[in-house]
């Protein structure tokens, strides 16, 4: 039996019981895979992650992330989480720290102010071409929309940084609100085109300095609505460079997106997108956590 750190943190927010809320073992070293899931499964955030010590000397610190039914390989919020909670423990500076994670080993940059803003790197960009007439048929079924309601400069179509979402594009903030998918059918599509996870979304009234506002669905990994997903919104970022939806320096595009207002969990996630050759070629995601408990447990 050894004792376990156990935090419980709201990650992309400042304020406890916003945001996305994440579990996260510090000490995570001798948890079989068993254990872990357990542990996942009993705190039932959308996402656990356990830090481990490195591998080698290839990083400075290993994560794993569970759901509440499985293992998946790349977690924003949970990875925002897992940092701010080593910055606190370890009291670090403004640095950088070379992590392991199921996509690869990538870097996350701590900013120390008043308090820790996280930046995750994400991994490579990947994009698939635009869903099928049928697959898309049954995805707006799913989601309850009609096709007027789609906006029509954004393809229905897969985006990854390493875990993969639909990116659905939406005319109206208040369709936005009022969805009300169909989980069984949305899992059922799951395993049809290969995506877990659905990001809607849409536009902010201009001006603000929120671009735009979203919701993301992953039923089939038993998240049925997540409050605010990096692993979305990052990839979001290099879905607008490359569609022509925003406007940019040709280097750099950089903008905030809100999502969880539906559920009353809001959070915030800062977004930059390095472009070369009007393409987009890399996607780091940053925002703050607040740790809204602490507890050690026996294992």
């Amino acid at each position: 039996m050894k004792v376990h750190t156990v935090y419980q943190i709201d990650a992309f927010t400042s304020e406890k019981f916003s945001g996305n809320p994440a579990g996260v073992i510090t000490n995570a070293q001798g948890l079989s895979e068993l254990d872990m899931q357990r542990i996942a499964r009993e705190l039932n955030n959308s996402e656990t992650v356990f830090i481990f010590p490195p591998d080698d000397a290839s990083h400075d610190v290993k994560l794993r992330y569970f759901t509440p039914t499985t293992e998946v390989p790349s977690c924003g919020h949970a990875t925002i989480a897992a940092h701010y909670a080593r910055s606190i423990e370890n009291q670090l500076g403004s640095e950088r720290v070379i992590q392991k994670i199921g996509i690869g080993i990538l870097p996350i940059d701590i900013v120390k102010n008043n308090n820790y803003t996280i930046w995750m790197t994400q991994g490579s960009i990947e994009f698939s071409g635009p869903l099928s007439t049928k697959d898309r048929e049954l995805l707006l079924s799913s989601l309850g929309l009609a096709e007027e309601e789609i906006d029509e400069r954004c393809p229905i179509q897969i985006v990854s940084t390493g875990h993969s979402k639909v990116m659905i594009g939406i005319k109206s903030i208040a369709t936005l609100h009022n969805l009300s998918p169909n989980m069984s059918m949305l899992s059922n599509l799951s395993k049809s085109i290969g995506c877990n996870g659905y990001y809607v979304f849409t536009f902010a009234s201009r001006p603000s300095t929120i671009l735009t506002h979203g919701r993301m669905f992953a039923p089939a990994i038993g998240i049925s609505e997540d409050p605010v997903t990096g692993n979305a919104i990052g990839p979001l970022g290099a879905y607008l460079v490359k569609h022509g939806l925003v406007e940019h320096d040709s280097s750099l595009f950089s903008f905030t997106g809100i999502q969880g207002e539906a559920i009353g969990r809001v959070g915030t996630v800062d977004v930059k997108v390095k472009i070369e050759n009007g393409e987009p070629t890399q996607v780091q995601i940053g925002g703050t956590a607040v740790i809204v408990f602490k507890t050690q447990v026996e294992i």
